[in-house]
């Protein structure tokens, strides 16, 4: 097992290894978490330096980390973002070998879990909308198979509904409730989180397709054939690239 301090630094490996990808001039969809974070601080740096970078951020946390970093803002009324730079919760069907040799075979059938940070609905957005999407992750998110829960924006008012229909659809519905205060999450847009664990997802795009067709869902964290790229931080300090 990796001690805390090598996932950290793998995460930051991975994040400054998509950061590097972004050249003079382009604009950033900025991700949410702890992996992407590394990625923006970098972007940051590299600003600092003198490259003319905007970013577009995905959430409350990205957009503060962004301006702290000294990373020019833009949205998505005024600029589409040549590539985005994302985090996830899982990366599948991938396993640890798959990142040695010549890296991954197919960088467009992979599926991200993601949500953990309940901001995906902003994120899919910005990701779909851009040329590229970055994913960057440590070696512990990747899965031969994906089954983590997916988590599942929800208009507050629909929750019993959406509740009914993911069970009809195999899964178990657990509405997400906050860390540090009483009462569930909510999320930059208002909403609640359901985590819905469905076991081991054979059909991600027939899934997704179920999900999006539910009433009252604004979205889902299962993200499918979107990567462009994936930035793997290792144990042995290496980050493997997909083109």
């Amino acid at each position: 097992m990796k001690s805390n301090d090598g996932a950290a630094a793998a995460k930051r490996r991975a994040g400054e290894s998509a950061a590097d990808r972004v050249s003079d001039g382009e604009v950033v969809g900025l991700g949410t978490g702890s992996t992407a974070a590394h990625a923006i601080r970098a972007l940051g740096r590299v600003v600092d330096g003198g490259l003319d970078i905007r970013g577009i951020p995905t959430s409350h946390q990205s957009r503060a980390l962004a301006r702290e970093a000294g990373l020019p803002l833009t949205t998505l009324e005024d600029a589409t973002p040549d590539v985005a730079i994302d985090g996830a919760d899982q990366v599948a069907p991938l396993g640890v070998g798959d990142v040695t040799g010549d890296g991954f075979a197919d960088a467009e059938g992979t599926i991200l879990v993601k949500g953990g940070g309940a901001a995906h609905a902003r994120e899919k957005v910005v990701d779909a909308a851009a040329d590229r999407l970055l994913v960057v992750v440590d070696e512990s998110k990747l899965a031969p198979v994906p089954d983590h829960p997916v988590p599942v924006e929800v208009l507050p008012d629909a929750v019993p509904t959406v509740e009914t229909r993911v069970r009809d659809l195999g899964g178990e519905p657990s509405l997400r409730a906050a860390e540090r205060k009483d009462g569930p999450v909510v999320t930059d847009n208002g909403n609640l989180v359901l985590d819905c664990d469905f076991g081991t997802i054979e059909a991600a795009g027939d899934l997704a397709t179920q999900l999006d067709a539910i009433p009252g869902v604004v979205a889902h964290g299962l993200f499918v054939d979107l990567a462009a790229e994936l930035h793997v931080g290792l144990v042995d300090d290496t980050v493997v690239h997909e083109f």
